[in-house]
């Protein structure tokens, strides 16, 4: 009887035991650390092992008093206690003793973040803002945070950034995909993640396709560069440019890349280039035509070519001759002008093109060098160097003091015998058949005269014009006399030619 009623009186009552304790944190947030100790009042108690509990489910059991979570999370949160298996061997039938219940509520250390976009609707070729957007709990507002930014699965920029934005400065429709955010704490390190969101970048179709030439000047010069200017106002994305030739509708040029205006260049323009052109640009939607460009290619003056014609062989002083230069190739208007010995004569335009001559009257001081010169407006050309002799001088002169001195002769039905001639050997040969010739004409008043008015001698009169260089025997002279004739001049004419010298030169000039 004494033996049983020991093992009631230490019997202990099922239940929960106040002389074992789980001790616990009272604040506890992701990340921390989590130690729970089962504690006994009495050490006499021999432990066999330790069970914790979570929800009235063991987690665990160990021979050790104490038990540890090393990173928090929001599913730790729960209901917890301890139990201890007791060893005593008078008493083996003893039931494990449990500890009272402790609460432990994990609090969220910052929200999962959200990722926003901004502008919502992402247009192709313009800027974005993606923005990670969370807050750290008032009572960690110490912890510091870290944001990365990923689309589909590869993480944008640079990585982790302590800044909750990232800027992408154009998207691309090769940008379009699936985006999200994630957020951590340096220490202790927590990560979240946010939804992910579908970005659909818009592309933008081409508009006010046009083309226009830059040259310099303004001009398309034969030889020069010449570069081709196709842009849009509107347009995102990788665009087609592409340049074509009206006549045939081929391409000369296609190039592809992101922007709103592209150059061709065509290096050494011809003649052959001229021509009516027009470019096309597409990004996927379709291409869109520019209007039609004509292109003039001007052509430099070419080295032009200068002749001279004369009316005879050998240019005489007086004769009129015909400077003619043209260049075989060249643009119009073509200007032309003509030096002599570099000093410039005048000139003359071509509007159509071809060549453009200069009459000149010739004059002693006119022998020399000639050359001419073409420009239209590209580069003045010079021609290579004509030479110009002029030879007989002398016989014009003579030729031209007889005219002078016949045409002063005004009598009623007059013939006047203007002797020129070139005496060769000796002067005073040509003076004496001059003589002899007029000394045959009779005098207009022969019939009428009386042995008080004798005739003059024929040596007796004076010649109206004399030129008679003294030197030697190749020098022209010249003598010119007026003579009144009698009322049968035919026959006073007849007989002069008959006794004419060949060495003179005879002109009859009537009267004005």
């Amino acid at each position: 009887m004494l033996l049983w009623s020991l093992l009631v009186i230490f019997a202990p009552v099922d239940g929960k035991s106040d002389w074992l304790t789980l001790v616990a944190p009272s604040a506890v947030f992701e990340g921390d650390r989590i130690d729970l100790t089962c504690q006994r009042k009495n050490d006499w108690w021999k432990v066999k092992r330790v069970s914790y509990y979570k929800d009235g489910e063991e987690l665990v059991f160990k021979e050790l008093s104490n038990f540890s979570i090393q990173r928090a999370v929001l599913s730790d949160s729960g209901t917890y206690h301890c139990a201890v298996a007791p060893v005593w061997p008078l008493f083996p039938f003893q039931k494990e003793k449990t500890s009272r219940s402790v609460r432990i509520e994990v609090q969220e250390l910052f929200p999962r973040p959200v990722l926003t976009v901004s502008p919502f609707r992402a247009i192709e070729g313009n800027p974005v803002t993606l923005t990670c957007e969370t807050k750290l709990s008032p009572q960690r507002s110490d912890a510091q945070l870290r944001f990365c930014f990923f689309r589909d699965g590869r993480a944008l920029g640079s990585g982790w950034s302590s800044s909750p934005e990232l800027r992408v400065p154009a998207m691309w429709s090769g940008d379009s995909g699936s985006y999200w955010c994630e957020a951590e704490t340096v220490t202790p390190s927590v990560r979240k993640q946010s939804l992910q969101s579908q970005i659909h970048v818009r592309r933008v179709p081409v508009s006010n396709v046009s083309l226009e030439m830059r040259a310099p000047r303004g001009q398309v010069i034969e030889g020069r560069n010449l570069v081709l200017l196709c842009s849009v106002t509107e347009g995102t994305g990788n665009i087609t440019f592409s340049w074509h030739r009206e006549a045939t509708g081929t391409s000369v040029g296609k190039k592809t890349q992101r922007s709103l205006s592209v150059e061709l260049e065509v290096p050494a323009v011809q003649e052959r280039d001229a021509g009516r052109y027009y470019c096309r640009a597409d990004n996927g939607h379709g291409p869109i035509q520019s209007k039609v460009l004509s292109i003039l290619v001007r052509i430099p003056a070419s080295c032009p070519i200068l002749s001279i014609t004369a009316p005879r062989a050998q240019a005489v002083e007086g004769d009129v001759v015909e400077l003619r230069c043209e260049a075989q190739r060249g643009s119009p208007p073509i200007l032309y002008r003509f030096y002599h010995e570099d000093v410039p004569l005048g000139n003359s335009s071509a509007p159509s093109g071809g060549g453009a001559s200069l009459n000149l009257s010739l004059t002693a001081e006119h022998s020399g060098n000639y050359s001419c010169e073409a420009d239209n407006g590209l580069g003045a050309r010079r021609s290579e160097v004509v030479p110009l002799s002029l030879s007989g001088t002398s016989s014009y002169r003579e030729e031209q003091v007889t005219d002078r001195a016949l045409g002063l002769l005004g009598v009623p039905a007059c013939v006047a015998a203007a002797l020129l001639f070139y005496c060769r050997f000796h002067k005073t040969r040509g003076r004496h058949s001059v003589t002899n010739a007029l000394r045959d004409v009779p005098s207009a008043n022969s019939q009428a005269s009386t042995p008080s008015s004798p005739s003059p001698a024929i040596e007796d009169l004076q010649p109206d014009y004399v030129n008679v260089d003294p030197g030697d025997g190749d020098v022209a002279y010249s003598f010119v006399w007026s003579v009144q004739l009698p009322e049968d001049s035919e026959n006073t004419r007849r007989t002069i030619l008959e006794n004419k010298d060949p060495h003179v030169i005879y002109s009859g000039v009537k009267e004005m």
